[in-house]
């Protein structure tokens, strides 16, 4: 599609450094993309392995709990855990991955995971306790990755957006009323020579 300019050489000058200033953006973004692309698959591989990590200690947590509640009842774990005394506060800062702002979690810890005596417990639940405290900082870990993984998807696909528009509207456009500007003014110029031709034909003729 053409541009709807004159066909003068002025414009013509300033769409050449339209068209230089958008093949630069478009080496810039696809650089971008890439360099997203490439960071985003090494941190799903991460998110991956963590997330496994994190499903295996949870089953055992969990199968923990069940040898528990068989042990001393279901109403004498949820009485056990009724009041707990651990407080975890997370606060979020960010970072930059080329130009995506991911966040980054710290969690400040007060108290013990552990809410109860040791009378009326048996070890199984201490052990699941203690096992899930270790696990809360994986899981703060796997959370800023995912997030950081769908943040960084949005701006790959942003940025594809962007490098296609220039790459198969902009440029082309640009370039197409470029060839047709240099047409205009190469035609303006026959004219003119044939002009100045005849011109002399008249004179000389007188």
């Amino acid at each position: 599609m053409l541009v709807n300019v004159n066909a003068t050489r002025m414009e013509l000058l300033r769409l050449k450094k339209r068209l230089n200033l958008a093949w630069r953006g478009h080496k810039l973004l696809k650089d971008k993309r890439d360099e997203l692309m490439r960071q985003l698959l090494e941190v799903i591989d991460e998110v991956k392995e963590l997330r496994l990590s994190i499903e295996k200690e949870f089953q055992s947590i969990v199968e923990r709990f069940v040898l528990e509640k068989a042990s001393i009842g279901s109403y004498q774990v949820e009485q056990e855990l009724l009041l707990p005394v651990k407080k975890i506060s997370v606060s979020i800062s960010k970072r930059n991955i080329i130009g995506v702002h991911v966040p980054v979690y710290a969690k400040e810890v007060s108290g013990d995971i552990i809410p109860y005596g040791y009378m009326n417990t048996s070890g199984e639940m201490d052990i699941a306790l203690n096992d899930f405290d270790k696990s809360i900082e994986n899981l703060l870990d796997l959370a800023e990755k995912e997030k950081a993984v769908q943040l960084m998807a949005m701006e790959i696909e942003e940025t594809r957006r962007r490098v296609n528009v220039l790459e198969y509207k902009l440029i082309p456009s640009i370039i197409e009323t470029i060839r047709f500007i240099t047409m205009k003014l190469d035609e303006i110029e026959r004219s003119n020579t044939v002009r100045l031709m005849k011109v002399k034909d008249i004179v000389r003729s007188h």
